[in-house]
């Protein structure tokens, strides 16, 4: 296996090493994939491409030509006319397909055989559950039936699930998409306030919640909780509780004295007919989204229906080759955007793994039993469970032969771990880290199967998004800002509570004035791959050179004792001085001769203007719920800031010594 060191400094003076692919498609794969055929079917309408480069810039020199042949590609559920495609390029209102027509749910539900398996739910205590086609579309229809008629609910009314990752919860989504209802939800392990932050705003109708759920084992209830948000919410009409890991009866004992307006989830009677679907416009709103709210209350993120399914189809299509012999799979709780990219999987009539549960309980081995359980094609994990994994010494001797594609996101996935991914989980595998967001409910940049992977590099950009890197003065550059150029079709709506659009744009357009700035720092490489450096409002810049924290990160969290890390920036005369702190093992101490050797390492590794400071040692390391540092919280309290939204870390307790400091 290729071992070389990769230098992640960039400029236009230095050249780039000569690097070998660590993984090559095979020639046969090429051109069956379902991105060969869309290639070869674009050849074959005359349009002038040969390969991924010159597709991917045919796709955003002729983005509504891309789009549209992209709908015809994959033949989609549609009604009314495909033109024009879109009434508006650039970012000042949403103008995407304003004559279609289509149903979410029917593109998620008719895809499938009726007797093929669609979900699989696993459970960390070993429940396992499978639900077919048909049997979806009956508890969706009947659902549907139960909102439509007991509830009153319709087209603009929110829907919004409280909920561990269930086939129930998947339900929840398709029901209220099928009736043109607006879908939201959030994990288990949010308490009251950091629910009600977001619900409050989103204003549902009616609520979806789990009388409890388990984590490590522990059962915990969540009456409590419940009866908070009954008394927060008041344009809530109706509440939906799902027994799970409990029966029936005993949930109905415990929650007997809940006030307001309980219904309980019932045995839905047996529909075997349902009104053909209706048809909504492209931009019927289909899910609200939140951003993590690190410092204040999270935006409310309104995703079009349209925009969100061609978005998916292109993703898990062309850029993973998903279809109807394929399991995919990928560690998430439905408060996270994985979620609702997760399910959109069922769009190819093939099967979709849901887990819910911690993934080293009872032990790491029985989570990755899952994959041979399953039969997994696809993987989908992020670089902390990776660093996890490794730092647990486990010897992995597993091995996955169904296994074609690995994919990770949330955080920058070193090249280190790379090269523990292909020690672990075998050569043939497809390593594809994944980069986009909440906001765009997909990805900038991300995997595909007709390019090779390089170590420590996103394959390539999407398909339709006009992605390119400005400096901070707006100049294209092989280093900085990841920006887009044009608008695409899953572009958000709108935000909640933003007449003026003052939310919106000072989101993503007041930096670069009609340009989306997405606030992430990466470079593209000669090989037209990405590398992420990390959050460019985390981005540190001493001596007015910006650094990517992984830089950092990649240098220290490889040494012996070191279990995490996080930098920030400490403004002092007019510079800024680069502050580590680091999380160590049990029974290591952080002595002077380690300071001076984390030093000497990032310095031998990097340059000198990345080596830190001061270095401290923490107790725990701050992360959001989706599995990203939190650099911005921890400079926040170093500088006396308060935050306003503690329910957005996982591990609020880390924060403590973080404030000790200040």
């Amino acid at each position: 296996m290729l071992s070389l060191k990769l230098s992640w400094r960039r400029s236009s003076s230095v050249k780039e090493e000569v690097l070998q692919p660590i993984w090559r498609p095979k020639v046969e794969a090429i051109s069956s994939s379902q991105m060969g055929r869309f290639l070869k079917s674009l050849q074959d309408d005359g349009v002038a491409v040969s390969d991924y480069n010159s597709l991917h810039q045919w796709s955003v020199e002729h983005s509504s030509e891309f789009w549209r042949k992209l709908l015809h590609f994959y033949q989609p559920f549609t009604s009314g006319e495909t033109t024009p495609v879109c009434t508006d390029e650039t970012f000042d209102s949403y103008g995407w397909f304003p004559k279609l027509k289509l149903n979410f749910a029917q593109n998620l539900l008719e895809k499938g055989k009726s007797n093929q398996v669609a979900l699989s739910f696993r459970h960390e205590s070993g429940l396992h559950l499978e639900m077919t086609y048909q049997e979806l579309k009956v508890e969706t229809w009947s659902l549907s039936q139960f909102l439509q008629s007991e509830c009153k609910f319709g087209q603009g009314d929110v829907l919004a699930a409280y909920m561990p990752n269930l086939s129930q919860t998947v339900i929840s989504m398709l029901a209220c998409s099928n009736l043109g209802g607006t879908f939201t939800s959030t994990s288990c392990d949010f308490g009251v306030d950091g629910v009600i932050d977001r619900f409050g705003q989103s204003r549902p109708k009616v609520l979806i919640a789990a009388s409890h759920y388990s984590y490590n084992g522990k059962l915990i209830s969540q009456k409590e909780k419940i009866q908070g948000l009954l008394k927060e919410l008041p344009e809530l009409e109706h509440l939906i509780l799902v027994p799970f890991l409990v029966s029936q009866a005993e949930a109905q004992t415990e929650y007997a004295d809940l006030k307001l307006v309980p219904r309980w989830w019932r045995q839905w009677q047996e529909v075997t007919t349902w009104k053909i679907y209706q048809h909504y416009g492209f931009s019927q709103p289909l899910y609200i989204m939140y951003s993590s709210g690190t410092t204040g209350k999270p935006k409310c993120i309104v995703h079009s229906a349209g925009g969100t399914l061609l978005q998916h189809l292109k993703e898990h299509g062309l850029h993973c080759d998903m279809d109807a012999d394929k399991n995919m799979f990928f560690f998430t709780t439905c408060g996270w955007m994985m979620w609702n990219w997760l399910v959109s999987g069922l769009a190819f009539g093939g099967k979709i793994t849901l887990y819910e549960g911690a993934p080293s309980f009872p032990s790491f081995e029985k989570y990755l039993e899952i994959i041979n359980l399953e039969k997994l094609d696809y993987f989908g994990t992020s670089p902390k469970f990776l660093r996890a994994l490794e730092d647990s010494g486990y010897n992995l001797n597993l091995k996955f032969p169904t296994l074609k594609m690995l994919l990770s996101t949330g955080a920058p996935l070193l090249p280190e771990q790379f090269d523990f991914l292909m020690q672990k989980f075998s050569p043939g595998v497809q390593i594809s880290s994944i980069c986009g967001g909440t906001d765009i409910l997909g990805c900038f940049m991300l995997g595909n199967p007709i390019l090779p992977v390089y170590r420590g590099e996103i394959q390539c950009l999407g398909l339709g998004m006009d992605v390119a890197v400005f400096d901070e003065e707006g100049n294209v550059a092989r280093e900085g800002e990841l920006v887009c150029r044009r608008s695409f079709p899953s572009m958000p709506l709108h935000f909640l509570n933003d007449e003026k659009r003052e939310k919106y744009n000072d989101a993503y357009f007041n930096h670069f004035k009609g340009v989306w700035h997405h606030g992430d720092f990466i470079a593209l490489t000669e090989r037209s791959g990405v590398q992420v450096f990390g959050r460019s409002d985390a981005t540190l810049n001493p001596g007015g050179v910006r650094i990517g924290t992984s830089e950092i990160y990649r240098q220290v969290e490889g040494m012996t004792g070191i279990l995490d890390s996080l930098c920030v920036g400490r403004p002092i005369d007019g510079d800024v001085e680069v502050v580590l702190f680091i999380k160590l093992a049990d029974g290591v101490e952080l002595t002077v001769e380690m300071v001076s050797e984390i030093k000497k390492r990032i310095r031998a590794g990097t340059t000198p203007r990345h080596v830190p400071k001061d270095i401290y040692a923490v107790a725990d390391i701050p992360y959001t719920r989706s599995g990203k540092k939190m650099e911005l919280a921890v400079t926040r309290i170093l500088q006396g800031r308060p935050l306003t939204n503690i329910e957005a870390v996982s591990n609020p307790e880390s924060l403590d010594c973080f404030k000790n400091l200040n």
